[in-house]
């Protein structure tokens, strides 16, 4: 006996990726037009290879399993029994694969990557998808309110201009997802489709106090900040970039990382993030060496998946066969 085809999950599935194939086609259109029309400058940007590339990655490549060691820190703090059976170094390898999947839109390969390993492992499925909610959400505090508020001290009075949607509108996203930070808001919302689906509902335990997600998220500065610093040290390969520049440079490449996150039905935010890039460095330097910062940025980011995959593979060896993800 064959399924039937579900009509609705077709829509769905159809919606999201014509949302997909639009949002990155205009994305693609805008950066192309901005290209061809400065395609001699760019052209005139002769890169030959740096040893600054392969530290950038390096740096990149850092950033995923610090991640890893928070996460894993976050479920060994709501579940004690997670502490005797998972290692820093099995956090780290799952964090990785979660990682390398980011190019499924939506985030879905990494979510069930982490939840296919915690059923293995006999860790709280739930308590697996809580933490890693908290763990975008905590990304996303950390990238977006520094980045904003380094921008808008280094743009003055320019940044009420066609800059101003740029800033402004991922803070007011964030407005929402704060109450997912607060206890009982985040445990109420859980349980509707907890009682559902699991007709019962996911225990108190499972959610981080006030002061412990103000802690996290403080935490969580730590890999957006390796991902600021390898970014500088790419851009001066390209660009002669002050001191005073390197905050802005920074932001710059966070925030366009977290507005890629956001463009959650683009895989890895495929063109949103180069897009930002462009639009955010052009205030600072010419337009063509923007281009191919953002380019090159995209470049040795992928190169740094290389490196994460790498070190998964390595890791891979200190997890249990029955419970490798």
């Amino acid at each position: 006996m064959t399924d039937t085809p579900n009509p609705s999950r077709w829509r769905r599935l159809a919606f999201r990726w014509g949302l997909t194939v639009v949002v990155v086609g205009v994305v693609a259109y805008f950066f192309a037009t901005a290209l061809w029309e400065n395609w001699d400058e760019v052209a005139e940007q002769q890169l030959t290879f740096d040893v600054r590339w392969v530290v950038a990655t390096l740096i990149f490549a850092v950033a995923v399993p610090l991640t890893g060691l928070l996460w894993g820190r976050m479920l060994r703090a709501l579940d004690r029994g997670a502490a005797a059976r998972v290692t820093h170094l099995e956090a780290i390898a799952v964090q990785c694969a979660s990682w390398l999947l980011k190019y499924i839109p939506g985030q879905v390969g990494s979510v069930v990557n982490k939840v296919v390993w915690a059923g293995k492992k006999g860790v709280s499925r739930s308590l697996v998808v809580i933490t890693f909610v908290y763990e975008n959400l905590f990304l996303q505090f950390a990238s977006i309110v520094p980045s904003v508020i380094i921008l808008l001290l280094s743009l003055g009075p320019e940044i009420f201009g066609e800059n101003a949607t740029l800033l402004l509108l991922p803070l007011a996203i964030l407005l929402p997802l704060a109450a997912v930070a607060y206890k009982p808001i985040f445990h109420r919302i859980v349980n509707v489709p907890a009682r559902r689906v699991l007709k019962q509902e996911v225990p108190e335990s499972h959610f981080l106090s006030t002061p412990q997600s103000l802690g996290f998220t403080l935490e969580f500065l730590g890999p957006r900040i390796l991902n600021g610093a390898g970014f500088v040290l790419l851009a001066t390969t390209i660009s002669t970039i002050e001191p005073r520049l390197w905050l802005p440079f920074a932001a710059a490449y966070v925030l366009a990382g977290a507005i890629g996150i956001l463009a959650f039905f683009v895989p890895s935010g495929l063109g949103v993030r180069e897009a930002v890039i462009v639009l955010v460095l052009s205030q600072y330097v010419p337009i063509s060496e923007a281009i191919v910062i953002s380019l090159l940025a995209r470049l040795v980011s992928t190169a740094a998946d290389a490196v994460v995959a790498l070190i998964y593979v390595i890791l891979r060896r200190t997890i249990p066969k029955e419970s490798r993800p």
